[in-house]
């Protein structure tokens, strides 16, 4: 199994718990993969890399503080492994023009993000180089949310594509080397989609939590600064006097309690809304408690990551060394099915 993150920067609340959450518990049921893809950020930031190392570094260290276990997982950066520089160039040879067009998020993104010049031959290959990645390691699940299921059939395509073009034919030191998981004529699995749950998460301002809202509650956002962004926080909006009672599910502090408040919090809060015996501010102080609880042993694990820099260092090369053997059995195959000679 693999997945992967943008590195931009300190991850908040909605990137723990539409990601991070899930992979720490899929640790434990597959061979997992994870990186930080700093090689994607470049398709739409090219033009100032000024802190990709720091916040490659920062989405790095959040991963082991979130809870991802170096001894039962690999984890690592994307440029670091070479492979996945000569994976995408080899599948651009046999990719249509118009599958890249089609992809659902070229034009959205074009859009959303009309203040750069995303008219480059790296944007439009950026799909490709999300399918390269999977199928570097052969993976044969990706745990994606319901809006990046197109992104795995666009894998699933290129897969088959080259699969047809340039069947598997090993020797018996590869046949061996493979092992009996994959079937011999298959140099790229098609992978499954893992559809992996993502509740509901808001921003302090009501939509969805983001950046570039400048909405977020970071994972290592000490107390004072946690209660401090969830006090303004939109409510109710029929909700205009202390006196009128509120709808709970129309509510985006409610939204929050759902994820991390314990249902007898929830309960009190729904009864305190909906009969206006509490104040927005008392149940905001409530869904606090509870945020700054289940950031403790993170942030915890943060401080002790953030003071031994030489231990994320030995993490980093143990897991560019673990990716790079295993993205180099997948490229020998490539490289042998497709007629490249070692």
């Amino acid at each position: 199994m693999l997945s992967g993150m943008r590195p931009t920067g300190k991850l908040h609340l909605g990137n723990y718990m539409g990601a991070l959450y899930n992979w720490v518990r899929l640790q434990h049921e597959y061979e997992c993969y994870f990186f930080v893809a700093d090689l994607h950020a470049l398709t739409s930031d090219y033009a100032d890399t000024s802190q990709l190392k720091q916040n490659t570094l920062e989405v790095l260290v959040d991963f082991l503080a979130g809870g991802l276990d170096p001894e039962k997982c690999v984890i690592f950066v994307q440029s670091r492994v070479k492979p996945h520089f000569e994976l995408p160039q080899l599948l651009a040879m046999i990719t249509p023009l118009g599958w890249l067009e089609r992809v659902p998020t070229y034009k959205e993104q074009q859009e959303n993000l009309s203040n750069k010049d995303l008219s480059t031959y790296g944007f439009l290959g950026y799909p490709l180089m999300m399918a390269s990645d999977i199928l570097l390691y052969q993976a044969h699940f990706v745990p994606v949310g319901q809006d990046q299921v197109a992104h795995v059939e666009f894998t699933r395509e290129i897969a088959r594509r080259f699969n047809n073009f340039y069947p598997f034919n090993p020797v018996p030191a590869q046949a061996a080397l493979r092992g009996p998981d994959l079937p011999p004529a298959e140099v790229l699995p098609e992978p499954q989609v893992l559809l992996t749950p993502s509740p509901k998460l808001p921003g302090t301002d009501g939509r969805k939590m983001s950046k570039s809202y400048g909405n977020t509650i970071l994972l290592s956002d000490p107390e004072p600064v946690i209660r401090q962004k969830l006090k303004p926080m939109v409510t109710d909006p029929a909700r205009i006097r202390r006196t009128d009672p509120g709808n709970p599910e129309v509510c985006p502090v409610f939204d929050l309690h759902k994820v991390f408040s314990s249902a007898e919090t929830q309960q009190k809060a729904r009864e305190g809304c909906t009969t206006a015996g509490i104040g927005c501010i008392e149940c905001k102080s409530w869904v606090a408690d509870a945020i700054v609880a289940e950031l403790a042993p993170i942030q915890e694990r943060r401080a002790r990551y953030e003071s031994d820099p030489g231990l994320v260092k030995d993490i980093l090369e143990d897991g560019r060394r673990r990716a790079t053997v295993r993205a180099e059995q997948t490229m020998r195959e490539v490289r042998a099915a497709v007629g490249l000679g070692e």
